[in-house]
């Protein structure tokens, strides 16, 4: 059976109840919520069930335990998260603006994961995985994006499988060295996920045809286009296929990208057709933005074969 790893962050989210431009007044907030791209994406694979584990660092306080109990509790290996007595857990502030956009204020690089280290024992578990799922927003500092490329390169050395979701934000994209990160991480990638214009970061042409043509040239295995509420497409050397979103009411998108590639990585790893893990990667997509905190909308198996029934996607 697979095992699935991911590296970086974890954080609590903690979110402003009204709408506003960022944190320049006193604002009423909920949370925190467990959070961080790599931690809800492993949330979700595990919730399907799937075999899986993260490796990170989180301070020995609240906001640390709130996301080890939470991944625990979804059924991911923990056991490569380093509790630093000293260290203090990463936090990210939101609020969102009246045309629906967001606006953060992060600690990351100088919180307990921005020093993500490798161990013998974390050597040992990457050994253990077959496959590896890189988040851009995790290449935010030298010391994890060295753990990363580590980890790409042993399990792809030992005849694992790499996915990249770039998840790229305007706040890290210009970080040190994460341009060069970026396309170490692509020439290793077997299935790629980008988001609406993050393909054309990665490719000269300049429509998404000609993008995805590119992109295949060089070896990746499998494109999969995420369009928000509009669904996605699966693209390989043979096939397109495109599937609409569901239809629901949304509450909060945080982590919705994140849902979905979990769960689509879960059903292809699993051996599911590309239209099967498209569907159910639209279905966890449309979930997760009905529940207010990122993490809070991860679903089991059942939860989405109930919307797809509910819907008539079955």
């Amino acid at each position: 059976m697979s095992k699935i790893l991911t590296i970086g962050e974890i954080l609590v989210e903690i979110v402003a109840t009204n709408r506003g431009n960022g944190f320049r007044e006193a604002v009423p907030l909920i949370g925190p919520f467990p959070s961080g791209a790599p931690a809800i994406f492993i949330d979700q694979v595990g919730k399907l069930g799937q075999e899986c584990a993260i490796v990170s660092r989180v301070g020995d306080d609240d906001f640390g335990w709130v996301n080890i109990n939470r991944l625990t509790e979804d059924g991911v290996d923990v056991s490569g998260i380093e509790v630093v007595p000293q260290g203090t857990t990463g936090s990210a502030f939101v609020r969102y603006r009246e045309d629906g956009s967001r606006a953060f204020v992060f600690n990351i690089r100088h919180s307990a994961c921005g020093t993500i280290e490798l161990s013998e024992k974390t050597l040992a578990m990457i050994d253990g995985c077959t496959h590896m799922h890189v988040m851009g927003t995790a290449l935010y500092a030298p010391s994890v994006v060295k753990s990363i490329l580590i980890a790409v390169e042993r399990i792809k050395a030992a005849g694992g499988t790499v996915s990249f979701d770039p998840n790229l934000r305007p706040e890290i994209l210009d970080s040190p060295g994460m341009r060069e990160a970026l396309q170490t991480v692509l020439a290793k990638t077997d299935l790629f996920m980008p988001s609406g214009e993050e393909l054309f970061l990665f490719a000269e042409a300049k429509t998404e045809d000609a993008a995805v043509a590119e992109l295949l040239g060089r070896g990746i295995k499998a494109i999969v286009v995420k369009r928000g509420d509009k669904g996605a497409s699966y693209f390989d050397k043979d096939t397109r296929l495109d599937l609409e979103g569901f239809k629901v009411e949304e509450v909060d998108p945080t982590g919705a990208g994140d849902c979905f590639g979990a769960t689509f990585v879960t059903f292809w790893l699993q051996g599911a057709s590309p239209a099967e893990a498209l569907l159910y990667a639209n279905a966890s997509g449309a979930r997760a933005v009905t529940k207010a905190g990122p993490m809070e909308g991860a679903s089991t198996r059942a939860e989405l074969d109930t919307l797809i029934k509910t819907q008539g996607r079955a």
